[in-house]
């Protein structure tokens, strides 16, 4: 009994010295909250990816913070959306940008900045009818403060921006201005009022941009585990054994494969261990470009458009103490986690990172949204295809309103078509056209679109329909024919001019095509495209052949959202190209929705060619005799600042077309009628 009751005596002693110790050892796992209070606006930096893998071992007030570096005084006002921005200003939430002008030499940065404005949707040349102001900020002799606009009008309702980091800080007093500058440090940044822009280097490009370079989503066997950034530049890959690594990330020789790269300015590699210093905020977005998942290490900057951008779906964060433990379960996350990882950075770099014209319109859309409120685009269009910058919230901001969200949603449109028929040349209704449309089940309504200088026929001279017919008097403009329609309510359209010919079968098939489709086009008579040599451009011909890249408008379906898009985000100089010819609205068009889908059009079999339908040269025509609008390929390939069309070899035909079965089996069997 004495025993047992030393044994009772020495248990309590231990539990009790147990519970005093173990409050002061810090937990091993914790999540990744700021001990700091929350501010009223959540902060943007991701949560924890993996957390089964990754979890958060981080406590930001026990790492040594970078050295302060203020881009600006700090303001007084406490200033926050709510408080300091004046919304009555932006007439109906649209965003109209008046842009200071900017006195002395500028860089070619800041030239980039000023020309993803001008012709834009944003920009406006009257300060008064401006919903933002927007001030670039130049580099000043050290402590000499930034000169003050006249219409600063205590700051209100003003943005300063600068894709370059400050090399000291500055004496510019913010007021009310909300800033938008590169990797701002926790300390200073006001999540839900400034905006974080990445790093970019002089030589960015305007527009366009340089593609992702994975090849291949999936790592390959031999394709090293990590990349680790180096001091003097490039990028030393390693492969799976960590010993030698040390806390600050940075790895000397390792028995396992490496190679170190000084001139590589991409990593190859699956991930990318990257400091959490400031200055190193240029890796991350190498390593998006690469498509390197970026593993941060303990970062003390934050992301770029954080209050948009779902950073867990593409990047990790980590710990800087537990270095050799993160190393580990990165070899361990899931083949599936590490492709959707991989898929996601070449994402987000192509829609938000790839130029320097879309770094500013992501940061302009950050601000519509927030005037929208409520009404703001659901994190979905942030982040998936196609971006945010393709999904205009004046159209809608619900996803089951666009073409692009149907696979995600598990979905597929539903309802009939609005034929939509083009006239530019005078003469009389095309009777049989309209006639087959009207004959479709699918057909809703036919539109015809008056754009000549003579006045359209009198109603008792069109053809009697089944459905609704109106005819609507245009500007005698090429553009005409894509611009939004308040009577059109259907989500597709057939696209038709007055030399189409088209039977009521091909008209339905094609229909039935694009629901499976609904974010491509869908035609029937096709124009491919080519590198010509000789003449160091691009080309295009209407030649038969296996390959295409383009449709003819005259005769193909495409959902009606596209019509905003051409209106509203193109530039006026590429709308102007079409107006002049028509052939270039055609391939403009074309280029649109290419460069919004990175995949080619539909084709569906059709009977016979158009009548005078628009034809491009043939690609062996003399250079002296190729029409004025040729080159428009050219130009608007320069607009768009690279070649988005996307060739394919792929028609689809009915089931049983053309086989030598009996044409009772065949539902479609008018197609095959010459």
């Amino acid at each position: 009994m004495q025993s047992w009751r030393r044994k009772c005596l020495w248990l309590a002693l231990s539990a009790s010295w147990l519970l005093l110790i173990l409050p002061r050892i810090p937990p091993l796992l914790h999540p990744a909250v700021s001990p700091r209070p929350l501010p009223e606006i959540p902060q943007g930096w991701p949560h924890w990816l993996d957390t089964e893998l990754l979890q958060s071992f981080s406590q930001p007030g026990g790492f040594p913070e970078d050295a302060p570096q203020p881009s600006w005084a700090p303001s007084t006002t406490g200033c926050n959306w709510g408080t300091c921005f004046d919304t009555s200003q932006c007439r109906d939430g649209d965003l109209k940008v008046f842009v200071y002008p900017v006195a002395g030499a500028i860089s070619e940065t800041h030239r980039k900045i000023l020309a993803s404005i001008e012709g834009s949707r944003y920009q406006t040349f009257s300060p008064s009818e401006a919903c933002l102001l927007l001030f670039l900020s130049l580099d000043t002799p050290a402590g000499e403060p930034s000169p003050v606009p006249p219409q600063w009008n205590e700051s209100k309702n003003n943005l300063i921006l600068s894709l370059h980091p400050a090399p000291c800080p500055k004496t510019f007093q913010l007021g009310r201005a909300m800033v938008a500058e590169v990797s701002p440090t926790v300390d200073t940044f006001r999540p839900g009022y400034d905006v974080a822009l990445p790093l970019v280097l002089e030589a960015h490009p305007f527009q366009g941009g340089a593609p992702g370079q994975l090849q291949q989503h999936s790592p390959h066997p031999g394709e090293p585990l990590l990349a680790l950034a180096e001091e003097r530049g490039g990028w030393r890959t390693a492969g799976t054994n960590f010993s030698s690594c040390h806390w600050d990330g940075h790895c000397e020789q390792d028995p396992g494969p490496e190679q170190t790269h000084p001139r590589a300015t991409l990593p190859k590699a699956t991930f990318c261990l990257i400091s959490g210093h400031r200055s190193d905020a240029l890796r991350f977005l190498q390593a998006l470009q690469a498509g390197c998942i970026p593993v941060l290490l303990s970062p003390h900057w934050e992301l770029p458009f954080s209050e948009v951008i779902d950073w867990t779906k593409a990047a990790i964060v980590a710990d800087e103490r537990l270095l050799l433990q993160v190393l580990v379960a990165l070899q361990e996350m899931p083949p599936a986690r590490v492709l959707a990882l991989r898929q996601q950075t070449q994402f987000l770099w192509d829609a938000y990172f790839s130029s320097v014209e879309k770094i500013v319109h992501t940061t302009l859309e950050i601000i519509v949204d927030r005037i929208l409120g409520a009404s703001a685009r659901p994190s979905l269009m942030w982040n998936s295809a196609p971006g945010a910058l393709l999904a205009l919230p004046a159209f809608s901001t619900s996803p089951s309103d666009f073409p692009f969200y149907h696979l995600q949603q598990g979905s597929h449109p539903v309802g009939r078509f609005s034929a939509q028929i083009w006239m530019e040349t005078p003469g009389q209704p095309p009777m049989k056209l309209i006639q087959e449309v009207a004959g479709s089940q699918h057909c809703a309504q036919i539109l015809v679109l008056w754009s000549s200088e003579r006045p359209p026929p009198p109603p008792e001279e069109w053809p009697e329909t089944v459905i609704p017919l109106r005819v609507i008097e245009g500007h005698r403009k090429a553009s005409d024919r894509f611009a939004p329609q308040s009577t059109i309510n259907t989500d597709a359209i057939l696209s038709l001019d007055a030399h189409s010919s088209l039977s009521t079968r091909e008209v339905d098939f094609a229909f039935l095509v694009w629901q499976s489709f609904p974010e491509r086009m869908v035609g029937f008579l096709t124009w491919s495209h080519f590198w010509d040599e000789a003449r160091n451009g691009w080309g295009y011909t209407a030649e038969k052949a296996n390959e295409f890249s383009m449709v003819l408008t005259s005769a193909a379906f495409y959902h009606r959202y596209y019509h905003t898009l051409f209106t509203s985000s193109l530039p006026k100089a590429l709308r102007t190209l079409a107006d002049e010819a028509p052939t270039c609205a055609d391939v403009l068009m074309n280029f649109l929705v290419a460069a919004v889908t990175k995949l080619p059009p539909v084709k569906v079999p059709v009977r016979k060619l158009h009548q005078g339908a628009r034809l491009p040269p043939a690609s062996g025509a003399p250079p002296g005799l190729q029409p004025p609008d040729r080159d428009c390929i050219n130009l608007m390939a320069a607009g768009f600042g690279y070649m988005p069309l996307v060739s394919s070899r792929l028609r689809l035909d009915p089931v049983l077309f053309k086989d030598p079965v009996s044409v009772l089996r065949k539902k479609y069997r008018s197609l095959e009628k010459p």
